[in-house]
Parts: structure tokens; sequence; C-alpha cells
């Protein structure tokens, strides 16, 4: 029995071995709004102004789709850019996101920081579900290996008595069971008291042996006094008794 049990105590530490857990970590700088007719761009950079304004409005709808509790229902446009789709999983899915608004703190740039803000107050009503990403396989894996594992701690305590089967086929638990263990944990607890008093008791014992050792020494000191020949004999005597004892 202890063998089946630390068999399956080894089986339940082992089965986090088995799980396959996968996880991203998307790391995105975005560029700030620009308008072309304050900065002035032309050709190439006035092209590329127009392509960070367009993911930026795509990122705002998607947003804005997920933030406003009104249109939960609605559809949410993650596929309108390429930034959107990147951040598809970041957004209003499982993951943990932390975004981060940088303003200027210039009079001039008033209007680029109240749309920031706005931008990020929208984004702070996204609520995701944070939760590890797990290999369905896996998963289905460790839940056939929980139901082996209790069906193996069933199986034990039916043969160790735990569990019975009466004859209309009701399963319960054995009350003899607990009751035997009751005993076994009464039986071990009256070996140690015992014990203890057995080795109370060999302490007492030599203490007596001592004791009258003591008094027959000084018994025989005093007949032997006056006689050196017998004096020398109890000596004799005593030292027998001492390396006997």
């Amino acid at each position: 029995d202890n063998a089946t049990d630390n068999r399956i105590i080894s089986e339940s530490s082992e089965m986090n071995e088995f799980e396959t857990l996968t996880a991203k970590f998307h790391f995105v700088d975005l560029a700030g709004s620009e308008r072309l007719k304050r900065t002035g761009a032309t050709g190439e950079r006035a092209k590329e102004g127009i392509s960070i304004n367009c993911g930026l409005l795509a990122l705002g709808n998607v947003i804005s789709a997920l933030g406003d509790k009104s249109k939960k229902a609605t559809h949410v446009p993650y596929r309108d850019s390429k930034l959107t789709r990147l951040l598809q999983d970041s957004l209003g899915g499982n993951s943990q996101t932390l975004m981060i608004a940088c303003v200027s703190p210039s009079d001039r740039d008033f209007m680029e920081t109240l749309n920031t803000l706005k931008y990020a107050n929208r984004a702070r009503n996204i609520k995701n579900k944070v939760m590890v990403n797990q290999d369905r396989a896996s998963q289905q894996i460790n839940a056939l290996r929980s139901e082996i594992t209790r069906l193996q701690m069933e199986l034990m305590e039916y043969k160790t008595g735990k569990r019975i089967i009466d004859e209309e086929g009701v399963e319960s638990i054995n009350d003899m069971f607990h009751e035997n263990a009751m005993l076994q944990t009464e039986n071990n607890n009256l070996r140690v008291r015992i014990k203890a008093m057995q080795e109370t008791i060999d302490a007492l014992r030599a203490r007596i042996t001592q004791l009258v050792s003591d008094q027959a020494n000084q018994v025989l000191a005093r007949a032997g006094e006056g006689n050196e020949e017998i004096s020398n004999m109890i000596h004799n005597y005593i030292k027998e008794i001492e390396d006997l004892r």
C-alpha cells in the first residue's frame, strides 16, 4: 500500500511536465499622429505620415469597438491594418497589456495632447481576461492523468477496506476502517508510553543496585576493621563485585 501511495504521488507531481504552454511578447512603439499642414511634409515623408495616421485610425476604431460597452455585439475591425492584426491578442484577448501615452507639455501641442489623452481613456475601458495559453492536447492528457490518479486512489481504498459496496450496490465508507485506524493510533501511543515506562524501570533498577552495593560495602568495611587480612579479602570481594557489575 505504501508503494502504491508513493507511486500515485510521484505521478501526480510529474503531471505538470506534460503541459505545453505558449506565450507571445509584443513591444510596439507607436508613432505620433502627424498633421500634414503643420509638418509641411511632402513626397515620401508625406506618404509615411498618411500611413501612420491610417494605422492609428484603425487602432482607434478597434479600441472604440472594444471599450464601448454599448458596442459589444458589433464587429471588431482587426483586419483593417497590420498593426491591429498584430495586436489582436493584446487588445480584447487573454493577454496582460500595458499602454503608455506620451504627451507634450507645450501649449502649441494642446490639441495633440488632448487627442492622446482621449485615445488612452478609450483604451483604458478595454477589459482583458488574462489566462494561460495551454495546449488543448496537453490539457486533455493532464485531465486523463488526473482521472487515472483518482481511480487508482479509489482502487487502493477498496483494497484497504476503506470503501465498501453493499448488497444493493451502494458505495459507502467503511466505519470499521476508521475504527481500525483509531485503534492503531491508540496502540502506537500505548507502545510509546510502555517504552518510556520501561526506561524508567531500568533506571530505578540500576539505582537500587547501586544503593545495595554501597550499603554492602559499608557493612563489610565495618566488619573488617581491626583485621588486615579480613579487610584485604573484603576489598578483593568488592573489587570482584565491581568488575562483575
